[in-house]
């Protein structure tokens, strides 16, 4: 391995604020990743077999799905574009850039962006370029990549990002995590506002609608799509699911595995330009669709990376990554990689270069930890193990193996285990020795460190061996069956008929489908910081003055009439309340419909149109919906496929207020979007 990335490695280790970072961002993400699966009527294997066929039936037949998903993106108003590799994707940006003349851009979080470096080579030529997650943000204000795909500023601690504040934009300095947020709120809402163009990923492409999928928290990828006068979406060309079946899919699985969440804050299907009629939305809307390496990867042994959705899941449950974080992951020559943890370490190599990136492979104890964390079920030790056997794609010559760096202790280390494993007699003796060299290491916690000359010393901790071998014990001997205890034994004995019992899986029973959508939603919607005011459509125009009353707000940004139950802004007019129909930031509160309740999740569909301005439920601190109990869906995939959806310019399913736990993963609410989200839930009768 090159010095410099063992030099990484000693560094994370010794890092006790990262340590603690990395530890809180594993626990506190694998908690909320167990609780968040439970609520599946479906097993969750048998969600990632479904997950993991369809993109592999995309992949495999890439070139079909990714020219339907063009043709459809063009039709819609988008201006497509393919991009063989980043100089490429880069140049075409900078082109959109000067025939807009944009000086400010406003950008979204994107791993392609990373990946083709695009910040530093959009300041190389003049322009500004702000990142608008808050993550991102702080890590750009310190002049670093993000340390994780889902959390870019894992690594950091509040004092660190307090000081960060402090010094680069002269705020006092805090360690209140909400004060932290808010300030960037401040920071950023004049970006949002000013920028010529906006830049964002992509999560998916729906190939049967031609809609990219964005799915974020914050409020900040809905503002990079909305607001500014131009907006440039990035993708890799293999991020293509067929249909919208398949979409409903991919995100009862991302988010769940990604941030322990039902379904993200704001997941956004953006369909093409805004239709005539439709005073908001970009008048121009590119997609870049790059390859950079992934249609030689599909043709390689790594093909199998291609199906990864970017949940992370893999980093957060990866025994290494907990302990070096992601900034160790660093190419030959020092260079950062986008892709950290197991996913990257094979993905890395698989896109720029075995020679590169090939080392990273061995940044893995092979323990299958990210495969069963996977959510389409990619069998990543299987891929790690290709690329240490430097499995490049075919249409790269084979690099020559390298000469061994193993350090010559774990060699005869390892040679000397074969020797004694191979009889039982010796591998029972040095079980025997090994207990009694155990009592004599040092140890700390009662866990052993192995001197550093071995090679395994350093970084290794290693419980005690047992001084006598487990089969030799008296709890072994105790629990040890008896002659005869064997019931299936005893039936063969005997001559009976031993009949197939059906296998059991234990753990946590899927919770019951509730007979009331209602209370069920009402109940999601609550646990996720939100509240519902049930109300019948006569007593609706007085519920929304009480509540406009207890927040004193006199002035709203609303729907227009048609698409709000009938007479309810006349009501409000006539008690005073001033009604805006266009954006304005200086308003407090923005009252919307909702096309469709969903009760799993507690989410909203909100679809863009003539009347009804998506920033009614964006802009302002406060965002009141009005929704029919009779459109209440039990799961997103029965609300997906309704005409609405189809037809609209844009979607955006609302779950909850605007959220982050960028900052120590503390949950901050308001971030870019409504701090608070109330639905007044209109009773049929």
């Amino acid at each position: 391995m090159p010095d410099s990335f063992q030099q990484n490695i000693r560094k994370a280790l010794a890092d006790p604020q990262l340590q603690g970072a990395l530890d809180g961002n594993a626990e506190r993400r694998q908690a909320a990743f167990t609780a968040a699966f439970e609520s599946l009527p479906e097993s969750r294997q048998a969600l990632r077999q479904r997950a993991h066929a369809m993109r592999q039936t995309v992949i495999a037949d890439l070139d079909r799905y990714l020219d339907q998903f063009a043709a459809r993106a063009a039709a819609n108003g988008f201006t497509i574009h393919f991009a063989h590799d980043e100089t490429q994707a880069v140049e075409m940006v900078l082109q959109i850039a000067r025939r807009s003349n944009a000086r400010l851009i406003a950008k979204s979080k994107t791993m392609v962006g990373e990946e083709i470096h695009l910040n530093r080579r959009l300041e190389q030529a003049g322009l500004q370029v702000v990142e608008t997650d808050l993550g991102e943000y702080i890590v750009q204000l310190r002049g670093e990549p993000p340390s994780h795909i889902i959390t870019p500023a894992v690594h950091l601690n509040r004092q660190q990002v307090a000081r960060t504040f402090e010094e680069k934009l002269g705020l006092p300095y805090t360690t209140d995590i909400p004060a932290l947020t808010g300030a960037a709120r401040q920071v950023l809402r004049q970006t949002f506002l000013e920028a010529d163009i906006g830049v964002s990923g992509a999560n998916f492409g729906v190939a049967e609608t031609g809609a990219i999928v964005l799915v974020t928290n914050e409020g900040n990828g809905r503002m990079c799509t909305t607001l500014p006068p131009v907006h440039i979406a990035l993708m890799g060309i293999e991020r293509i699911v067929p249909t919208l079946d398949d979409l409903a899919l991919a995100l009862s699985l991302l988010p769940r595995s990604a941030t322990g969440q039902k379904l993200s804050v704001y997941t956004s299907l953006i369909q093409g330009l805004p239709r005539p009629g439709e005073n908001e939305g970009p008048a121009e809307r590119h997609l870049i669709l790059l390859d950079n390496g992934r249609g030689r990867m599909k043709d390689s042994p790594l093909a199998e990376a291609l199906l990864c959705i970017r949940c992370g899941a893999c980093l957060n449950a990866c025994p290494v990554f907990r302990e070096i974080g992601g900034h160790a992951y660093a190419g030959r020559h020092g260079e950062q990689t986008p892709y950290p943890g197991p996913i990257g370490s094979v993905v890395s190599p698989g896109l720029f270069g075995v020679e590169r990136f090939g080392h990273l492979a061995r940044l893995s104890s092979l323990c299958g930890a990210c495969k069963d964390a996977c959510p389409v079920d990619i069998d990543l030790p299987r891929l790690l193990l290709e690329v240490r056997s430097q499995g490049a794609a075919p249409s790269t010559p084979p690099e020559p193996r390298p000469q061994s760096q193993v350090p010559i202790g774990v060699r005869l280390s390892l040679h000397l285990f074969s020797l004694t494993a191979r009889s039982p007699t010796r591998f029972a003796l040095a079980q025997r020795l090994g207990g009694l060299f155990s009592r004599m290491a040092p140890a700390r916690n009662g866990w052993m460190r192995l001197p550093a000359f071995t090679g395994w010393g350093y970084g290794r901790d290693l419980p005690r061996l047992a001084a006598q071998p487990f089969s030799a014990s008296k709890t072994a001997r105790r629990l040890s069956p008896k002659p005869g205890d064997n019931p299936l034994r005893k039936k063969a004995l005997t001559g009976q008929p031993i009949s197939a019992s059906p296998l059991v899986m234990t753990g946590p029973a899927a919770a019951p489908v509730s007979q009331d959508l209602a209370a069920r939603f009402s109940q999601e919607l609550e646990d996720l910081g939100g509240s519902v005011v049930g109300c019948t459509a006569a007593d609706l125009p007085q519920r929304v003055l009480d509540y406009l009353a207890s927040v004193q707000v006199r002035q709203i940004q609303a729907w227009e009439a048609p698409y709000l139950p009938a007479g309810l802004l006349d009501a409000l007019q006539a008690a005073g309340i001033e009604i805006a129909h266009a954006a304005n930031p200086e308003i407090k509160v923005g009252l919307t419909g909702a096309l469709a309740g969903i009760a799993e999740s507690g989410s909203l569909a909100l679809p863009a149109g003539p009347g009804c301005p998506l920033t009614a439920s964006l802009l302002p601190e406060i965002h009141l919906a009005v929704l029919a109990r009779t459109h209440l869906y039990e799961r997103l995939s029965e609300a997906l496929p309704l005409p609405a959806v189809r037809n609209a310019s844009s979607v955006v399913i609302v779950s909850g207020p605007s959220r982050t736990a960028d900052i120590e993963m503390t949950l901050t609410i308001g971030v870019h979007g409504p701090g608070k989200l109330v639905v007044f839930l209109i009773d049929s009768n």
